[in-house]
């Protein structure tokens, strides 16, 4: 089971592991939470089934199955079935997040074994801003393009200063910089640090670190993915996992 949020490299470490060794890769967690979280969410609210793509608006549908379902995803993976004889060997799931999911995981299912991936905050926005990846949407706010005149300061700049609460200044200073030197729009910019805010509200990385080391620190590897390469983060998996 992979844990961790948005722009840790999850997938391109799947990539990686899968040139080691085979699995069954299941459903991935976005999949999931449309077809065992909002779906059923939205009918119990007696609201039309469809697709949500807004990341804040499925933010609010899972917050509200974790408060019915403490376990969050990992209660909806635990309610998944497998057919042994079709899937005899490996089995991958993309992946868990926040204190609440792990613990149950580690509870429920005693057998699994736990990749926690992580990686800065500024590392996970540059990979966002370079993705481009149709997922990573958010109800956009007023336009912080239209909000800048010259060269932006401060996150503040943006009408996100609580962002600044959560980056190094170093850090700041370099991600205003990809918009003042035309990199990147600051529209952009906005809608990449709301998704790591928004995900801050509603996960905590570093106690989910800890949970997973002290919970299960036998059957867990942690890898950063801002300093090994995706090759060099399967290899740890794999040895250190002994797969």
């Amino acid at each position: 089971i992979l844990i961790g949020v948005t722009g840790v490299g999850k997938s391109t470490t799947i990539d990686a592991l899968a040139e080691i060794f085979e699995f069954t890769l299941l459903p991935n967690r976005r999949t999931l939470t449309d077809h065992m979280i909002i779906a059923p969410m939205q009918l119990a609210a007696g609201e039309p089934v469809s697709p949500v793509t807004d990341r804040s608006q499925r933010f609010n549908y899972t917050r509200r199955y974790r408060e019915a379902n403490p376990g969050g995803m990992a209660h909806a993976l635990g309610r998944l079935y497998l057919d042994p004889e079709r899937h005899p060997g490996l089995i991958l799931f993309d992946g868990l997040r926040g204190v609440n999911e792990v613990k149950y995981a580690i509870e429920a299912l005693p057998l699994a074994r736990f990749v926690v991936l992580i990686a800065p905050d500024v590392v996970r926005v540059q990979r966002l801003l370079g993705r481009n990846d149709t997922f990573d949407q958010i109800e956009p706010g007023p336009s912080a393009d239209s909000k800048t005149s010259g060269k932006l300061t401060s996150f503040a700049d943006l009408g996100l200063g609580e962002a600044s609460g959560i980056f190094e200044p170093t850090d700041e200073a370099r991600l205003l910089a990809m918009v003042n030197r035309q990199q990147v729009s600051a529209d952009d910019l906005s809608a990449k640090l709301r998704i790591v805010i928004e995900e801050r509200r509603n996960y905590d990385p570093e106690a989910t670190r800890t949970t997973v080391a002290e919970l299960a620190p036998f059957r867990s590897v942690e890898v950063d993915t801002a300093l090994r390469s995706p090759e060099e983060a399967a290899l740890r998996i794999s040895d250190k996992l002994d797969i």
